[in-house]
């Protein structure tokens, strides 16, 4: 996009208005015009610079416009752009293969589609097919999608827009409670799933779960959790689907959260990260239940040759570029910076929460309104430093940090400065003036 075709931030949102959908909404009050990136940076319709610190919700991990991808990108889109899989082609069958290397235990078998909507739904639907059964356990404030079977396994309420959703799914409460200590909350959810599948074991294919809950507000269950969920599953013959759309090809440390678990999950969902920006996705399992997908099918779009390539590219940088230990390295560097920060503020920053860069930290200054307005204005004062972070959780007051994986210490002390400086203007202003 050359300067003569930017039309300016005013006149996106106006158009925005008129064209869209009144659903998509975007956070700021004074939003910019995003019209450029170069890995951990992204620039706005005056040159502004800022670090993104939340990339795109966990999917250009690799950073913005990246080279050593984007150059692939261009090359096979100079090549040949697009088929679908009733033709031969090269690049998905080397994606699938080069998967096998980085799948956990024996998932060895891709189906490759296009969102991560599409991939859930993919995996539920061959729960289904391999088992017989119908029914579906998820967690209470998880998100899988925005399909009539993602939505209905779906514990956010705002994200249950379908008022004639699929009724043969269970909720559970997550191993997640401030009034509890992780052990406690695990063993709760635990009690939760053994009274469902003693009740209706039979009926379920698949309970649908992400390793860490991203937009229910970053929440890291305890390490024995997921151990215990699939012994409790295995004994009824119940799937466990782990959906690492946002947590996968190492933003939280390792190339897949269940693998802090120490869990194969039976059939593993991807996407985000995968494309770092173009659209590709899939659902992963092992051959025996692989099987149970059989009649002839096809993905128009899955798997195309530039997705394909694409992803290619990107396992290629996250293995030269060491990302996952880099996740690793630098999440702790920021993590313990949030945590000063919540000594500092500790009536403020209630908890910091999450793995890798993966981190959350809630936010409190009353009520669930205070609380979410709170989180908004800091944001929109991050922004005006330069800092695009984002927001999570049930109460919408969940700072999320989830940046490309490339940033820096620097960009991380950055931050944590600006944020520093944000929330003591905020307070102070917030603060009763003194009597005279």
């Amino acid at each position: 996009m050359n300067e003569k075709e930017i039309i300016g931030r005013e006149a996106v949102a106006a158009k925005r208005k008129q064209y869209f959908y009144p659903c998509t909404q975007h956070f700021y009050r004074n939003s910019p015009q995003l019209v450029r990136g170069s890995m951990q940076h992204v620039y706005d319709e005056n040159g502004k610079k800022y670090t993104d610190f939340f990339a795109g919700v966990s999917v250009v991990a690799c950073g913005h416009c990246n080279p050593a991808i984007t150059e692939r990108t261009i090359h096979q889109l100079q090549q040949l752009q697009h088929t679908t899989t009733i033709y031969l082609t090269q690049p998905n069958v080397d994606l699938a293969e080069r998967l096998e290397k980085v799948l956990p235990g024996e998932l060895r078998r891709t189906f490759f589609v296009n969102s991560g909507s599409e991939a859930n739904e993919g995996a539920m639907l061959l729960a289904r097919l391999h088992t017989g059964r119908k029914g579906f356990i998820a967690l209470e404030s998880g998100l899988h999608g925005r399909t009539n079977l993602t939505m209905s396994v779906t514990g956010l309420s705002m994200w249950r827009t379908d008022k004639y959703l699929d009724e043969d799914v269970t909720f559970i409460r997550r191993p997640y409670d401030p009034e509890l200590t992780p052990a406690q909350a695990a063993e709760r959810s635990l009690e939760d799933l053994k009274k469902v599948l003693e009740e209706k074991g039979d009926t379920i294919a698949a309970m649908i779960a992400e390793p860490i809950q991203g937009n229910g507000g970053m929440i890291l269950p305890e390490l024995s959790y997921f151990r215990s969920v699939k012994t409790l599953l295995d004994q009824y013959g119940v799937l466990l689907i782990a959906d690492e759309i946002q947590t996968g090809f190492g933003r939280t440390g390792t190339m897949f959260a269940m693998e802090h678990f120490g869990v194969v999950p039976d059939i593993i969902t991807m996407a985000k990260a995968l494309g770092n920006g173009v659209p590709v996705a899939a659902f992963a399992t092992n051959d025996d239940i692989a099987r149970s997908l059989n009649t002839p099918s096809a993905s128009t779009f899955g798997g195309n040759p530039v997705s394909a390539a694409t992803a290619l590219a990107v396992l290629d940088y996250i293995e030269a570029e060491r990302l996952p230990e880099r996740a690793e390295r630098l999440g702790a560097k920021l993590r313990e910076g949030l945590l000063d920060l919540q000594r500092s503020y500790p009536g403020t920053i209630a908890d910091v929460r999450g793995a890798g860069l993966m981190l959350g930290a809630e936010l409190r200054a009353g009520g669930a309104a205070e609380n979410a307005a709170l989180t908004d204005e800091v944001l929109e004062e991050m922004k005006d430093r330069g800092y695009l972070i984002g927001k999570n959780g049930v109460g919408r007051n969940v700072l999320a940090f989830q940046p490309p994986l490339v940033i820096t210490e620097e960009d991380i002390g950055g931050l944590l400065q600006a944020l520093d400086g944000t929330l003591a203007r905020i307070l102070a202003e917030a603060a009763p003036s003194a009597d005279v």
